[in-house]
């Protein structure tokens, strides 16, 4: 299936079923915004990187208005829905200060493994724990799937993009999991430098050892 349909670049990587809070100011935005929430359709969110419009993006609708202001600038409460490929560009489209593109849609396959998805959550918590930060999800951990848990895994914006366009849940797993393993070892070594700087200057009780 292809089809055209409106985008809003911006330079970070949405993932289906992902709520994205936008505020919106740009006049050719609130164009596209109110159009989407007149004509119950939907937009596109295609990631920015290296100053350029890249291949994949999401698709996502507008969920709410959370607030209107005055001057016509809008908080707006949206949520991913499928991931899009951009087959051509339109940059010019009459009557409208936006631009769209044809899109198609790549078959996207969620069959996981539940031992793989352990190995990930067991990962992502001791990389949690080491960074001393508390995060909770909103579903039981069995139920959430890798969309979930990418932007939580410390992984650059090239590595979001890249896991937006692997289209196996097995295989964004098996990405995620490579990722926290290689750095799950380095940020413990970062704490444990941390800890040695704070010690400098302290009085510290000292043994020689065994000797």
């Amino acid at each position: 299936m292809t089809n055209f349909i409106p985008i809003f670049p911006l330079g970070i990587v949405v993932y289906p079923q992902e709520q994205l809070n936008l505020h919106i100011f740009e006049p050719r935005y609130k164009q596209l915004i109110r159009e989407c929430l007149a004509d119950k359709k939907a937009f596109g969110i295609p990631a920015v990187i290296d100053k350029k419009v890249v291949e994949y993006g999401t698709l996502v609708e507008v969920v709410k208005v959370e607030k209107e202001y005055e001057n016509g600038e809008m908080d707006v409460v949206t949520r991913g829905v499928q991931v899009f490929r951009i087959l051509e560009m339109i940059g010019s489209i009459p009557e409208k200060l936006y631009t769209g593109a044809i899109v198609s849609y790549p078959e996207n396959r969620f069959n996981g493994s539940a031992r793989l998805h352990k190995q990930v959550m067991t990962a992502l918590r001791e990389l949690h724990h080491i960074l001393q930060i508390n995060k909770s999800f909103k579903k039981a951990d069995e139920d959430l799937l890798s969309y979930d848990l990418a932007h939580h895994a410390g992984l650059s914006l090239h590595e979001e993009y890249e896991v937006l366009h692997l289209f196996e849940e097995l295989q964004r797993l098996e990405y995620l999991k490579r990722h926290l393993l290689r750095v799950i070892p380095l940020m413990a070594e970062m704490e444990r430098l941390k800890d040695r700087v704070k010690l400098n200057g302290h009085f510290r009780n000292l043994s020689a050892g065994d000797i």
